[in-house]
């Protein structure tokens, strides 16, 4: 599912009227039916709606749903901001024919605004601006947004919050942005949803279908898309029946510390649930038989160290390397990993400790194997790249470090991206709040290890391990709930994962 930016949702819009071909009004009518749907499917015809519509076709979008709404026997009011006089051609025929509707209490807004009593019984659709907004309200519309956000009131947003910008919005001004409850989005999401500081803006958000245009969503090109899983599906490769382990990789682990045994253990277990012909650990003398029996699948060689990974270890009879789950950050483990680093040519996947050592050295981040893949949490790419104000901020900033090392990075969050060298953003839509618990990273360097040893391209892998991953993880919090929820969950679900995709 493709993410457009709002300078190419407006030529979408303007594609679809062209080639299907229909009026400007009655795309707009469409909108106004699905929404209608929408709303009137969560809210019964005893909830008193306010309206508030702006001069452009948000506002006409808000204006047909008014009238919709009460030809279904809802008691609306509504607010039409005209301060200028000038309404765009949509809104004008919608604001007339709301105008003739004795069943709506309508008002006009040019000069002085009386605001209504908006009580805990009443839903507000926010109809003031769309997602063609490229500044901060102010003046007189950011006050009416401080008047909705401070009263009690349900709040539904039709396609974007008003004041939200459906991109950047590094330097907006947040007391100005409405605060929904829902947002309904037209066809397609928005970037800016995708942002954990804008969940307090955009509530829950949901789809709604307007039938725009297939053929001018499929050749308008952009850099963000939304993984589901028929994309996932398609990727996998199929299993010949007289495959043999050899055909699967050989994939090699170098995790664990002293007391850090735990995330060795459960990289190498995702690992081996995740499809990978041989595994082998290396790990410090203290984590053998722990891993021995908690892993028995796979071999453990042994560094010379009792306590951490101190001597760099040959990788040319593997296909992947996965380096970095509870590796420690002492000298001796900072010196062989970046000896390791820069006399590897095998893919490798590089998260935690790997990361965090390698934001000390960052010059070795243009000399990585080709093919590898960095997995860092928001605060682990910041020490990569440097403070970022916000996630618009940080996924750029990703962007550029994918671009500059040649290498994918997975920016881990609600919505993980995927980021290639190329500047193409994917996000993933599995998982769950529950999956924020100690190892959980450490399953996905163990997934993506083995895609990678089976030979699967980075960008393959990454998407596939990705949305695998976050897909166990929603397996988990159906049987074990929220809160409940550990990461050898995951690793547990992620046979019934795999099985769900291939399938």
């Amino acid at each position: 599912m493709k993410i457009f930016p709002s300078s190419s949702i407006k030529k979408l819009d303007a594609y679809t009227i062209e080639h299907e071909p229909i009026a400007s009004i009655d795309l707009m009518e469409r909108a106004a039916q699905a929404l209608t749907k929408a709303i009137t499917n969560r809210w019964n015809p005893e909830t008193p709606v306010t309206i508030f519509a702006g001069p452009g076709n948000n506002g006409g979008d808000a204006l047909a749903v008014a009238r919709m709404m009460a030809e279904k026997g809802y008691k609306i009011e509504v607010y039409l901001f005209n301060t200028k006089g000038e309404l765009s051609p949509d809104c004008q025929t919608n604001k007339e024919l709301v105008e003739m509707m004795e069943e709506v209490t309508f008002h006009e807004i040019s000069t002085q605004f009386v605001p209504p009593t908006l009580t805990p019984e009443h839903l507000v659709i926010d109809g003031l601006f769309g997602s063609g907004l490229n500044k901060p309200l102010s003046g007189g519309f950011a006050a009416v947004v401080k008047y909705i956000n401070a009263s009690p009131a349900m709040v539904v947003s039709i396609d974007i919050p008003s004041g939200l910008m459906g991109e950047e919005n590094t330097f907006n001004v947040k007391s100005n942005i409405i605060r929904a409850d829902v947002t309904f989005s037209l066809q397609l999401p928005k970037l800016a949803f995708l942002f954990a500081e804008n969940t307090e803006f955009v509530g829950e958000w949901e789809l709604l279908d307007i039938q725009l245009s297939e053929e001018g969503i499929e050749e308008t090109e952009t850099n963000y898309e939304m993984l589901e899983i028929e994309e996932i599906r398609s990727l996998i490769k199929p299993r010949q029946q007289f495959a043999h382990k050899g055909n699967f990789g050989h994939a090699l682990l170098i995790a664990g510390s002293k007391g850090m045994a735990g995330a060795s253990v459960l990289a190498a277990r995702a690992c081996l649930r995740s499809g990978v012909g041989l595994l082998t650990v290396h790990a410090p003398l203290c984590n053998n038989d722990i891993l021995q029996t908690s892993a028995p699948e796979a071999m453990v060689e042994t560094d010379v160290s009792e306590t951490c990974f101190a001597v760099p270890t040959d990788t040319d009879d593997y296909q992947a390397v996965g380096i970095g789950p509870g590796l420690g950050r002492n000298e001796e483990t900072e010196a062989a990993l970046i000896e390791q680093l820069e006399h590897c040519q095998t893919p490798t996947v590089l998260d935690a400790d790997a990361l965090n050592i390698l934001a000390n050295h960052r010059h070795t981040l243009t000399h990585l194997p080709k093919g590898s893949i960095l997995t860092p949490h928001p605060k682990e790419l910041e020490r990569l790249v440097g403070k970022c104000q916000d996630s618009y901020e940080r996924l750029m900033k990703a962007c550029e470090l994918a671009h500059t090392a040649k290498v994918h990075i997975i920016l881990k969050g609600a919505y993980s991206a995927i980021i290639t060298p190329e500047g193409k953003c994917y996000f993933n839509q599995t998982g769950n709040p529950g999956m924020a618990t100690g190892g959980s990273g450490d399953v996905l360097t163990g997934v993506i290890l083995a895609l990678l040893a089976q030979g699967y391209p980075a960008e393959d892998a990454a998407k596939i391990g990705t949305y695998i991953h976050g897909l166990a993880g929603d397996i988990a919090q159906k049987k074990q709930g929220m809160i409940g929820l550990i990461a050898s969950d995951i690793v547990t679900c992620l046979p019934t994962a795999w099985r769900l995709v291939s399938e």
